[in-house]
């Protein structure tokens, strides 16, 4: 008898005569699509305004928390006990930190052509938040579910099994490795893991972008602005949630970052 992985010998490849004797079947795979996911969400929330004759300012700050059973169409819920699947959301952001800002530079008060010295402003937006969870996958189909291949969104709703200590590391200094990915193993045969799906979080984000701007009123219903516009101004790098899929190349580490500082200039007539 041939045999393929945990399938065998249904998923060897298809054969017209006997294998030892035996004929091979091609099962192929049907999912079935059913609206049962479940969420909850809690938070709380500050927002502050401040406006001055010169400024404005806002603060924001969300201190939250987002469980389900699945995040989007297509991802694979353990078709068994559904509760298996349940983790935080694939968006939660435990906390989010938001401030925008504007301020009328005052160089209106220096002597000299107006034109030159009105108009000038500062703005931003500054923020910093909780990254993204890190999406735990086991695809060598050990519980025998064959989740994999279901949906939209290909992977199984297998989990691997917690073996060691997760041992979460700043990138920047370890490589690009961002948890260890020896403290996870193939959960047993016939067995789902012992991890939620998504229980900690990627990197964080901590972003600045600014503003400078230069309005001109050149007559009465015509207006030029000027505009120079940094995101990411101080180049920090965003890095991307780390791959969380057992036995791949990558898993636990860092492959990419979000775009470094861009700039921009720009003119604007309004009339």
């Amino acid at each position: 008898m041939t045999t393929a992985g945990t399938r065998g010998p249904f998923s060897a490849p298809y054969r017209n005569t006997p294998v030892d004797g035996n004929y091979v079947v091609p099962f192929g795979n049907d999912s079935y699509f059913i609206t049962i996911g479940n969420s909850v969400y809690n938070s709380a929330q500050i927002n502050y305004r401040h406006t001055s004759h010169r400024s404005q300012i806002l603060l924001g700050y969300t201190f939250s928390k987002s469980l389900d059973d699945a995040s989007g169409y297509g991802e694979q819920i353990n078709p068994y006990d559904p509760k298996l699947s349940r983790g935080l959301s694939a968006f939660d952001s435990t906390n989010n930190f938001v401030m925008s800002y504007s301020y009328d530079l005052p160089f209106d008060k220096l002597a000299g052509p107006k034109r030159l010295t009105n108009g000038w402003q500062i703005s931003g937006i500054t923020r910093f938040a909780t990254g993204l969870p890190v999406t735990l996958v086991e695809t060598d189909d050990h519980s025998l579910e064959g989740t994999g291949f279901g949906g939209p969104i290909i992977l199984p709703a297998d989990t691997p099994d917690l073996v060691g200590p997760l041992n979460i590391s700043n990138p920047r200094t370890s490589g690009g490795q961002y948890f260890n990915p020896a403290a996870f193993a193939s959960s047993a045969i016939g067995s789902e893991g012992d991890v939620d799906r998504r229980y900690f979080h990627g990197p964080g984000i901590n972003n600045f972008d600014f503003a400078l701007l230069k309005g001109t009123q050149l007559t009465e219903r015509i207006n030029l602005q000027f505009r120079a516009e940094f995101f990411n101004i101080f180049n920090h790098a965003q890095f991307i949630t780390p791959s969380g899929i057992l036995g791949s190349s990558s898993f636990g580490q860092i492959t990419a970052a979000q775009s470094p500082r861009i700039g921009q200039l720009s003119l604007k007539l309004n009339f």
